[in-house]
């Protein structure tokens, strides 16, 4: 079954406002009537931009994927994924394409026994430890703007030298509790400047 459209139509000769009222057309100011269609152009274009990059990433990851796939035939292997790193360079060594791939990881329920053993620590190193080493695993576990655990704060906690069984045991109970929930890919483009450094081509329009 259908479901019914329950938005209302706007009668002829009338357009709806910011605060849903139906105005009529006629009395709507030239200026007004222009900015309207100068968002309403502008907005289109950019949704059509947008699809066009969309189909370009895809169309580059897929042609990145093939060229792989050919020059590992070479050695008898089929590579087959779009898994891992890539750089392709021009034959003049101008232009570079990198194809990264990022995992999305998060911790599990073990992380909240992590805490508790680093909170055992910290507990026993109040009086003498390193103030500078409290602060930074105090740190370490604030949640971020989306209410989550920053991973690589917790991560950087296990480059530091501690000669401690609770620690070792809360690090490795860390290191357990990281899972991969997803990944994302991203292709990248590089021109080499007159100091022979690669500097990214920015596909983001508010940087251009």
């Amino acid at each position: 079954m259908n479901e019914l459209n329950t938005t209302p139509s706007i009668p002829a000769g009338y357009r709806r406002n910011a605060q849903g009222h139906l105005v009529p057309a006629d009395t709507i100011k030239p200026v007004d009537d222009m900015r309207d269609e100068l968002v309403n152009t502008l907005f289109d274009e950019a949704r059509q931009l947008r699809r066009q990059m969309a189909e370009f990433k895809l169309r580059a990851m897929q042609q990145i994927r093939d060229f792989v796939d050919l020059s590992a035939s070479e050695y008898g292997v089929h590579y087959g994924s779009s898994k891992g790193n890539v750089t392709l360079t021009s034959f003049d060594g101008e232009r570079r394409i990198i194809r990264a791939v990022g995992e999305h990881r998060i911790f599990d329920e073990r992380i909240q026994a992590a805490k508790e053993k680093i909170e055992v620590c910290i507990a026993k190193w109040s009086d003498g430890a390193d103030p500078r080493i409290i602060a930074i695993v105090n740190r370490s576990f604030k949640v971020n703007k989306q209410g989550n655990i920053d991973i690589n704060e917790v991560l950087a906690l296990r480059e530091l030298d501690i000669d401690d069984e609770d620690w070792q045991e809360a690090m490795r109970a860390v290191t357990d509790s990281i899972k991969v929930n997803g990944t994302s890919s991203y292709v990248r483009f590089y021109q080499r400047e007159t100091n022979k450094e690669y500097k990214q081509i920015s596909l983001d329009i508010s940087k251009l």
